[in-house]
């Protein structure tokens, strides 16, 4: 096999950098821990913030799909459209109060939905720091694409005033809970300038779903939001222990992107297990109200701990500034018994690699405790 010399060059210089990347096998998941290297770890990285993936038990799942098939075998288009897809999207319609379509996963869906809403003749407005997978779907759709500075709604009414009636559509695309720095949108002037500049909004409430709302459906139900967002993402690999995602919006967007959003049209259906755990998680949902206040607690208290900015999202970032000193940090907390790894660019900005702690309502409050004076120690030594 031919030896691509420009490669390893790229990949040595991700290593001079800290920035190279390797897989670390998860041997075992046990509640909030996680076996790696054979040693037991507080699991700091996960998205589980319910704790429902090793809560939800397969044996009940597996009863209910009796004779199901393993995989859907095609899209949904051609016949992958199951009978699980259905009780699912019938599902989220009675929670959301909206039609609802399932995609094969986040980073899918908000590829498929933004470049099937939007072309050359459209403009898109987005935070600076949404997901990667939202700033994808902007650069496939060829419509023109504005970043205000991140929750700056004041920079974005400029960029709509100045560009938004040149073009024939306009999305404005915001994540609810940020991936990287754990704070929140306003939903209040989103929503008022979607009005006022007759745009889509496009709402990611990946990190919000579960964790806000009376009954967890995200920070748009928690504001009484929720009819006024066109577009309302949701994922199942996160808060719900599944996998895919989901939009909620209207029928005819609905419609619209069965037929146009090409992740959507040409990606095999997910299959019936995976459904099936989505469906039992989601049923699951109004009822875990002690889980979500309890994990708001404890951000709050870490937070508070850790001298950080007041808020209650399960993400709360440590930011120490270079990779070297991120990856310092993330070794000397492993030695203690927690799995945090590193974030570096380009997942965060250049100067802003940091370690982002992730809780978990599986998690107590004690367990804590050892990380928060290894932090501070740390941070000390390195100011």
């Amino acid at each position: 096999m031919k030896d691509w010399p420009e490669l390893t060059q790229e990949l040595a210089q991700l290593k001079r950098q800290g920035r190279f990347r390797q897989l670390k096998n998860i041997e075992k998941k046990e509640g909030p821990y996680v076996y790696v290297g054979g040693r037991r770890l507080l699991n700091l990285s996960s998205n589980d913030y319910l704790g429902l993936t090793t809560r939800l038990r397969l044996e009940e799942i597996l009863a209910e799909l009796a004779s199901a098939p393993t995989g859907a075998g095609a899209a949904r288009l051609l016949s992958g459209n199951h009978f699980w897809y259905e009780q699912v999207e019938e599902l989220l319609a009675a929670l959301f109060k909206r039609p609802a379509l399932i995609f094969p996963s986040g980073y899918t869906a908000n590829l498929g939905i933004i470049s099937a809403l939007c072309g050359r003749k459209d403009v898109i407005f987005a935070d600076k720091l949404v997901h990667a997978s939202i700033i994808d779907g902007a650069r496939l759709s060829g419509a023109a694409f504005f970043r205000y500075p991140h929750l700056n709604y004041e920079a974005l009414e400029e960029l709509l005033k100045k560009h938004r009636f040149r073009y024939r559509r306009a999305l404005i695309i915001s994540e609810s809970v940020f991936s990287m720095d754990g704070d929140k949108a306003q939903l209040a002037p989103l929503c008022e300038l979607k009005e006022r500049y007759e745009a889509f909004l496009l709402l990611d409430e990946a990190h919000a779903l579960g964790v806000f709302g009376e009954r967890g459906l995200g920070l748009s139900e928690e504001e009484e939001r929720l009819s006024e967002v066109d577009l309302l993402l949701g994922t199942c690999g996160k808060a719900l222990g599944s996998y895919g995602a989901f939009v909620v919006t209207s029928q005819t967007l609905k419609d619209y992107l069965i037929n146009k959003a090409r992740s959507f049209i040409f990606t095999t259906a997910l299959p019936p297990f995976v459904l099936a755990v989505t469906k039992r998680a989601l049923t699951l949902l109004p009822e875990l109200k002690w889980e979500r206040e309890k994990l708001r607690r404890l951000s709050r208290s870490l937070r508070a701990k850790l001298g950080l900015s007041p808020d209650d999202t399960p993400i709360v970032p440590v930011v120490v500034g270079s990779d070297e000193q991120a990856l310092s940090l993330a070794r000397r907390l492993e030695g203690l018994g927690y799995f945090a790894p590193a974030i570096r660019p380009p997942t965060v900005p250049p100067g802003t690699a940091r370690l982002r702690i992730s809780l978990t309502a599986a998690m107590e409050e004690e367990m804590l405790a050892p990380l928060v004076a290894e932090i501070r120690r740390f941070l000390a030594e390195n100011s």
